[in-house]
């Protein structure tokens, strides 16, 4: 018998919710946020990420929060790049329509994707999916899972829902964000203890904590620095607790992970 052939899945994390997958000779660009600064925030840790990080055969896009629906960002991706973006994202984001050279798909919870090897699921997240701070239109806060040779769940921003083991499906990786930009996280969000109990749901073989240290208000440096600094030890730490079976890679920015999978 021809023994499996083992094939890696990369994953980057380039900072805040912004990672690079590679899986089946496709590169999955996750919320392209690429500034140095953005309206109140600066970026405290990790350089800029460099021209390597633009690079992108699918681009996905969570909800509409500027932090994670960067016109800026989605310029700079080359032209022809695909673009998945919550259900009514153009109407309630105008400046996404002048992005022409960019192939933009509209989906929803439920909806997949067919891109090269790969397979988009489009699941739900919990979270708020305004425009802010006072965007009258609404679209849906996203997840998604990448099924290729492994199955990839980047959660956006969401909050935990008893539901989420179903409505995600089985996964063999978990990008799960465990903190936020300023000192105070308000509903819809997962913090280190949410993201810890959302592993012990999900059950994967790996996961990668991300959106946490690396945008900080400015002028806030003061104020209860330990919610920038320290989301992503502690996820490791209550990790271990609550689903000691997972392998969690805490990355620093720019810095890569590999999952080795049988085929």
């Amino acid at each position: 018998m021809k023994e499996a052939k083992k094939v890696p899945v990369e994953i980057t994390w380039w900072g805040h919710a912004t990672c690079t997958l590679r899986d089946s000779n496709i590169r999955v660009l996750t919320d392209p946020l690429f500034g140095r600064r953005l309206a109140h925030l600066r970026r405290r840790r990790g350089a800029v990420p460099p021209p390597e990080a633009h690079r992108a055969d699918l681009a996905l896009v969570s909800h509409l929060h500027a932090d994670h629906l960067h016109l800026p960002s989605l310029a700079v991706l080359a032209p022809g790049t695909r673009l998945l973006v919550p259900r009514g994202a153009p109407r309630a984001v105008p400046g996404l329509r002048r992005l022409r050279q960019l192939d933009v798909t509209e989906v929803g919870p439920g909806d997949r994707v067919r891109v090269g090897d790969l397979l988009v699921r489009v699941v739900p997240a919990r979270h708020d999916g305004r425009r802010l701070p006072v965007g009258p239109h609404r679209s849906p806060a996203l997840g998604y899972v990448v099924e290729g040779q492994a199955r990839t769940y980047f959660a956006g921003d969401t909050g935990l829902f008893d539901t989420m083991a179903d409505e995600v499906g089985p996964v063999d990786v978990a990008l799960l964000p465990v903190g936020g930009w300023g000192p105070w996280l308000g509903e819809g969000h997962l913090d280190a203890g949410r993201a810890a109990r959302a592993l012990a749901l999900l059950e994967p073989r790996m996961a990668v904590p991300v959106h946490y240290g690396t945008f900080w208000p400015i002028g806030m440096d003061a104020v209860r620095p330990h919610e920038f600094h320290t989301p992503g030890e502690e996820f490791v730490r209550l990790a271990a607790a609550a689903a000691p079976q997972v392998a969690v890679h805490r990355l620093e920015h720019g810095e890569s992970v590999r999952l080795e999978v049988a085929r």
